[in-house]
């Protein structure tokens, strides 16, 4: 049954508005919130623990197909006012459409399955990291391993960005990501670390038929000494014009690009 909230004080409300706005609330209550039709409803398409839906009259109107999965798998529903969706919001053009989700269990690196596999260390801009699972999703990459400190994947933006590939792509994580590249090339995986370095092979040159593990270093710093020296091979992308580099987003894309294109190793479905 929907209940219907008109106050910005409502603990329901000020609990999910705290989910955008902290990483550290999200972190210690396992939860974070949604907004937007299409992405909530990724999210309930997608198996996500639904446990509130907060939604205004017109996007009850407006978004009915796209909130009828919601609905079906929300624990709670709630009917808010324009002032409650304004709390809520993150975006300046919002749709009236929220959902707080439960986060999924969290995977790490030895749970990675023997397919291609994009690892970024230390990834600090959310628009990056969203843009980055967008593309591996799109690629058929089997996964994607986040090492050392990379900014929240629940974060509103990463969300965005993503796509809704958040809730779909294999995410796993690895608080030192030399020390997993250690433990998969044990596994059989091969790996390869990004270098803006006219030195490294040229990644248009590798033989992508096995397993690999491509790291993607932080966006100001690249990959850690370390990480770099883990790797079984440095490889670089060939630029012809006077950029020196390229952000992490966009050098991701193309490095998954080259490792799938040829037929390689890719996941189920």
């Amino acid at each position: 049954m929907t209940e219907r909230i008109t106050s910005r004080k409502n603990d329901a409300v000020r609990a999910a508005a705290r989910l955008a706005q902290s990483a550290a609330a999200r972190r210690e209550s396992g939860l974070f919130l949604c907004e937007g039709a299409r992405l909530c409803a990724d999210a309930a398409l997608s198996g996500a623990a639904i446990e509130s839906l907060f939604f205004t009259e017109k996007a009850e109107e407006k978004y009915a197909a796209y909130l009828a999965p919601i609905e079906r798998a929300a624990k709670r529903a709630f009917l808010v006012s324009e002032p409650v969706e304004d709390l809520l919001s993150c975006t300046g053009a919002s749709q009236g459409v929220f959902c707080v989700c439960r986060m999924a269990e969290k995977r790490r690196e030895a749970e990675l399955p023997l397919t291609h596999c994009l690892a970024l260390e230390t990834l600090q801009d959310p628009g990056n990291l969203g843009t980055a699972l967008r593309t591996a999703e799109a690629l058929g990459i089997g996964s994607v391993l986040l090492a050392g400190e990379c900014c929240d994947v629940y974060s509103p933006k990463v969300l965005r960005a993503s796509m809704g590939a958040v809730f779909r792509l294999p995410i796993f994580f690895a608080e030192s990501l030399p020390e997993a590249l250690g433990r998969l090339s044990a596994r059989g995986f091969f790996s390869c670390a990004a270098v803006p370095d006219s030195a490294a092979e040229p990644v248009t040159r590798v033989d992508f038929s096995c397993p690999c593990v491509m790291a993607v270093g932080n966006e100001g710093n690249g990959l850690s000494r370390e990480a770099i020296d883990a790797c079984d091979r440095r490889v670089t992308i060939p630029m012809l014009g006077r950029a020196e580099s390229l952000n992490a987003a966009s050098s991701a894309a193309i490095l998954m690009w080259e490792m799938t294109r040829g037929g390689g190793v890719r996941r189920d479905g």
